[in-house]
C-alpha cells in the first residue's frame, strides 16, 4: 500500500490550469453526479444517527454534512473523497453537550476548525508517512467491521421482510453490474426497494423514523457563548481531542483513496480543507465532521473520482431533504443497510487475511491489535496509536539486534580492537557492554566505530561507562572512526574526554 506522495506528482506541474480543472472536476461528469446521488441518500440517514448520538438535532448533523462534503469537495486535497457529520466526532461531543449545551458545541466546531487549518499550514500532514502499512491494513479492517456492526441494531425487531429486502438489495448491487454499469446498481437499488415498499406497504422501518428533517436552509449565527478564558478552557480539550481524530480519520481515509485511485494526494491542502470547513460549519449551526472511509468507498465504488462527486454529495442532500424530503423519508432502512454490507465488504482487505502466515510476524501483531483496539474502544485515535507504539517497538527491537562487536588482538603491540557494527541507542546499550573483557591483562584498547553510529545520551553514557571500567582496569584507551554526528555528540556530552574526568569515573 504506497503511502504519501508529497508533493504532486511531476507531471500535474506541468498541466495548464484548464487541463487541471478538466481533471479534478470533471473526469466523468455523469458517473460523478450518480455516485455523487447514492452518497447523498446515503449520508441522511447517518447524519441523523450521529446527530442523535451527540445529544443535538437531526438538523445539526444534516447541515454539517452538507457545509462539509462542499467545501472540502471544493478545497480538499484528495479528489473523491467524502467528508461529513462521523460518528468518530460525535461520541466526542456527548459530554460537551450534556454539560454545557449545544451553542458550546458550535464554538468547539469553530476552535476544532482553526486548529485543523494550522496543523496543515504547519505541514503536519506530512508526518502521514510515519504511519506503517500494517497500521493501515488494520484500520480498513476494523472500520470496515465497525460499519457492518453499525447495520446490526437495525434488525432488532425486525420481521422477515427486513431481511428479504436486505438480501434482495444486495442482489440488485451485486447482479446488476454483470449485466450493465451504466447506473450505480447502489441507486438502481435503493430506488426499487423504495417503489416496493411503498406499492406492497411494507411493514419497514423508513428513514423518517430515524428522526426529522430540517424544512429550511442553514442560516449564519455566532455561538451564544461568553468571550472568555473560561469558555476557552471548556472548549479547548475537546476541540484539540476532535482536531486530532478528525485530521487522523481524514488522512488515513485519503490513503486509502491513493491507493485504491492510483494517484497522490495533497495531505497539508487536506487538513486545512478540513479546518476551513468545520469552522464554517460552526457559523451555521453544524458540527464538526471528517472524511468518512464508508461513504468515500460509496463514492469510488459508484464511478465517482472528481471534486463534483463530493461537491454533488453535499448539494443533493440538501436538495433531498428540503424538496423531496417527503420521498427521501419513505426509503427503507433495509436498502442502505444493505449499500453499507456491501461498503463493508469491500473495505475489508480480505487478502490480509492470507498474508498473516507469509508476514513477519510482528506485523501481524501489529494489523490483529490496530483492529482490536479500534472495535473495542470505537476510537480510532486509540487503535492508529497502539498500532503506532507496537510497530515502534518491534522496529526498535530488531533495530537494537542489528549491533555487534568483533575483536581482534595485536601480540606485537599487545593491544586489543573492538570493532562496533551497527546503531547504538537506549535499547541497544546492553548487547554493547556485554561484548567487553574489562579484566583482560593488556595494556592498550582500540575502540573503532567507523562502522558505528551514536544516537542518544544512553549511547554517550555506554561509551564513557566503557572507556572508565577499561581505566580503571589499567588499559589506555583509544575511541577511532566516529562519523561526524557520533563526534559532535561525544563532544557535548561525554565525560570521559572532558578536564576532570578522573573524579568523573568514580561519580558516573
Amino acid at each position: 500500500m504506497e503511502m504519501i506522495q508529497e508533493p504532486a506528482a511531476p507531471t500535474a506541474r506541468l498541466e495548464t490550469p484548464s487541463q487541471r480543472l478538466k481533471r479534478e472536476w470533471f473526469p466523468d461528469v455523469r458517473a460523478d453526479l450518480l455516485s455523487g446521488t447514492v452518497v447523498a441518500l446515503a449520508l441522511i440517514p447517518e447524519a441523523v444517527a450521529f446527530s442523535i448520538i451527540a445529544g443535538v438535532d437531526p438538523k445539526v448533523g444534516l447541515y454539517a454534512s452538507f457545509i462539509i462534503a462542499v467545501l472540502t469537495g471544493i478545497f480538499g486535497g484528495r479528489t473523491g473523497m467524502i467528508s461529513a457529520a462521523t460518528a468518530a466526532m460525535a461520541v466526542l461531543f456527548v459530554t460537551l453537550v450534556k454539560n454545557h449545551g449545544i451553542e458550546y458545541l458550535f464554538a468547539a466546531t469553530i476552535l476544532t476548525g482553526i486548529l485543523q487549518f494550522a496543523i496543515g499550514a504547519a505541514g503536519f500532514g506530512r508526518f502521514m508517512r510515519f504511519v506503517p502499512r500494517a497500521v493501515m491494513v488494520g484500520f480498513v479492517n476494523a472500520l470496515a467491521i465497525l460499519i457492518f456492526l453499525a447495520q446490526l441494531p437495525q434488525f432488532e425487531g425486525a420481521n422477515w421482510v427486513m431481511f428479504a429486502m436486505v438480501a434482495a438489495s444486495l442482489g440488485i448491487i451485486y447482479g446488476l453490474p454483470r449485466i450493465t454499469k451504466a447506473v450505480p446498481s447502489a441507486l438502481v437499488a435503493i430506488i426499487v426497494m423504495t417503489i416496493a415498499a411503498i406499492a406492497l406497504k411494507l411493514p419497514l422501518r423508513i428513514v423518517g423514523d430515524m428522526g426529522a428533517l430540517p424544512s429550511t436552509l442553514p442560516f449564519f449565527a455566532l455561538p451564544q457563548v461568553p468571550l472568555s478564558f473560561e469558555t476557552l478552557q471548556i472548549i479547548f480539550p475537546y476541540a484539540l481531542g476532535l482536531a486530532t481524530v478528525g485530521i487522523l480519520e481524514s488522512l488515513l481515509t485519503a490513503s486509502l483513496l491513493d491507493d485504491l485511485t492510483e494517484t497522490p494526494s495533497d495531505k497539508n491542502r487536506e487538513c486545512k480543507a478540513q479546518g476551513f470547513a468545520n469552522l464554517v460549519t460552526g457559523f451555521f449551526g453544524g458540527m464538526a465532521g471528517c472524511a468518512m472511509i464508508g461513504q468515500s468507498v460509496i463514492n469510488f465504488r459508484s464511478g465517482g473520482r472528481g471534486r463534483l462527486s463530493s461537491f454533488a454529495a453535499g448539494a443533493f442532500l440538501l436538495f433531498f431533504i428540503l424538496v423531496l424530503g417527503e420521498w427521501v423519508r419513505q426509503i427503507p432502512m433495509a436498502a442502505l443497510v444493505a449499500v453499507m454490507f456491501m461498503v463493508s465488504i469491500g473495505t475489508f482487505d480480505w487478502a490480509s487475511f492470507k498474508s498473516l502466515q507469509f508476514h513477519p510476524r510482528g506485523e501481524s501483531v501489529v494489523m490483529v491489535a490496530t483492529v482490536v483496539a479500534v472495535v473495542y474502544t470505537h476510537n480510532l485515535a486509540i487503535g492508529v496509536g497502539v498500532g503506532i507504539l507496537l510497530s515502534a517497538l518491534f522496529f526498535v527491537r530488531k533495530v537494537a539486534k542489528m549491533v555487534s562487536v568483533s575483536s581482534s588482538f595485536d601480540e606485537a603491540t599487545q593491544t586489543r580492537v573492538y570493532t562496533i557494527w551497527g546503531q547504538l541507542f537506549f535499547v541497544s546499550t546492553d548487547e554493547f557492554l556485554a561484548s567487553f573483557d574489562f579484566e583482560e591483562r593488556i595494556e592498550h584498547v582500540k575502540i573503532d566505530l567507523t562502522h558505528a553510529h551514536l544516537w542518544d545520551s544512553s549511547a554517550v553514557a555506554a561509551i564513557d561507562k566503557v572507556v572508565f571500567r577499561l581505566r580503571r582496569s589499567g588499559h589506555e584507551v583509544e575511541l577511532l572512526g566516529l562519523n561526524h554526528a557520533s563526534a559532535t555528540i561525544i563532544d557535548r556530552l561525554a565525560l570521559h574526554d572532558k578536564e576532570g574526568a578522573i573524579e568523573a569515573e568514580f561519580t558516573h
